[in-house]
């Protein structure tokens, strides 16, 4: 699969690679890379020489239809790993043990530290747990990665790519954390190395950096939509409301004008009416 996806995305979408020499060309390491696109989890499996193996959601392995049995084929191709993210419970230890059994093999693994999709193209912080507990159970180096416009490629919702767009994949020098090898337990030491991969991250990407969860990110984005939402409903109502009452004001005023003017012409029809008499009369 990989062989038959690599070189069309080449076609189609021109991507450039720097720092690839970073990637040993055997042994253990963890690519820890920020996450633009859907289309991340296509691109940088698919061009690097070495096999990586992700962990990706179960979502992906059994969506119905031809996009969702293609989206399969390919990931079970370049050995991705299902993971269920609906919070079953030990589904994030059972993701660790996957990904050491993967580096015990000396084999590259994958991760997105963020945890999801970046919402706004923006960078954010990453989640202490998988990536620095696997890196110091296993002393695998940490090498960072930028996705670089892959976004622009396939925005978030949208099913079918943009050509056009030439996006990049940025490789970073590896970090060593054997300074703080078997101290996996200790939360402080895991938010100082996942830190410190997130800082380099931002600076290979240039991305502008949240110091908030992405999924929180996710949740306010959602919710001041909803508020936006909100808000133009109650203008539009507002607005349904004052041309239906400005309706109504020019209906009644226009039949106040109808009788008036009825009146007048009533009024002209018994004075002529008097005068035709009074002639008469005389």
């Amino acid at each position: 699969m990989k062989m038959i996806v690599a070189p069309l995305l080449r076609i189609f979408f021109r991507p450039w690679i720097e720092g690839e020499e970073n990637i040993p060309a055997e042994g253990a390491a963890i690519i820890a890379s920020n996450h633009l696109s859907f289309s991340d989890s296509f691109f940088f499996p698919a061009l690097i020489k070495r096999r990586v193996t992700f962990i990706a959601k179960a979502e992906y392995f059994n969506t119905p239809g031809v996009k969702g049995k293609l989206t399969a084929a390919f990931f079970k191709g370049v050995g991705q790993l299902p993971v269920d993210r609906s919070g079953v419970r030990g589904a994030g230890e059972a993701a660790i043990r996957s990904a050491i059994a993967v580096l015990d093999r000396g084999e590259l693994f994958g991760v997105y530290p963020e945890g999801t999709r970046s919402p706004d193209g923006k960078l954010y912080r990453g989640k202490v747990g998988g990536l620095a507990r696997v890196a110091l159970a296993t002393g695998a180096p940490v090498i960072p990665v930028a996705m670089i416009d892959t976004e622009k490629v396939q925005p978030p919702g949208q099913v079918v790519p943009n050509f056009g767009i030439r996006p990049g994949i940025r490789i970073g020098r590896p970090l060593d954390f054997s300074r703080y090898h078997g101290m996996e337990n200790d939360r402080f030491i895991l938010r100082s190395v996942t830190d410190e991969v997130m800082y380099e991250i931002m600076r290979l990407s240039g991305q502008e950096y949240v110091d908030i969860y992405a999924t929180a990110a996710k949740r306010q984005i959602a919710d001041d939509k909803k508020r936006a939402d909100a808000e133009r409903k109650a203008v539009q109502k507002a607005e349904q409301a004052a041309a239906r009452a400005e309706k109504a004001e020019a209906e009644q005023a226009e039949k106040a004008a109808e009788a008036e003017q009825a009146g007048s012409a009533k009024t002209e029809a018994a004075k002529a009416e008097r005068d035709e008499k009074e002639t008469g009369s005389a």
